[in-house]
């Protein structure tokens, strides 16, 4: 469950459930602790969001005339905002301790090796290396890590 809150009166409630081909998020628009609005979507396998519920709150506001367009808005950048600045704080993170190779390591090839490692391990299962990856020269994947580490925020 995760409540967002959108003003002093107003709140929002989420939450997940499990059903026979996927799962649902479930919102619920509270107005000073009383339910006023519900929506619902479901997912087969996940969900493209920029923030974990925004489908679902997306569809929660526009049904509801609790809040005015413009306060539908606002929230709606806010949450998008935070999450983006969450993504960023964690990658950065990332990107800092994987150019720890450049002082930590003699070798270009075991400063590679460590830049390599230390991205995988921030990144989990969503990073796949190149097909080709163990075929590069040390130079390729200096370049190639050094590329990706100033996309993600490390220098």
């Amino acid at each position: 469950m995760k409540v967002f809150r959108v003003n002093k009166e107003v709140e929002i409630i989420c939450d997940w459930k499990k059903t026979n081909y996927g799962f649902k998020h479930e919102a619920r628009l509270m107005v000073n602790g009383m339910e006023r609005q519900r929506a619902k979507c479901c997912y087969y396998n996940r969900t493209w969001e920029s923030f974990e519920y925004e489908s679902v709150i997306q569809d929660l506001l526009h049904k509801t005339n609790v809040l005015t367009k413009r306060q539908k808005t606002i929230f709606m950048k806010k949450e998008r905002g935070e999450y983006h600045k969450e993504v960023k704080q964690k990658f950065g993170m990332i990107g800092a301790i994987a150019s720890l190779g450049n002082i930590l390591c003699d070798t270009q090839k075991d400063k590679n090796d460590w830049k390599a490692r230390m991205i995988k391990a921030g990144m989990g299962e969503g990073l796949i290396m190149p097909d080709d990856w163990d075929t590069l020269s040390e130079d390729d994947k200096e370049t190639r890590l050094n590329n990706a580490l100033k996309e993600i925020g490390g220098k």
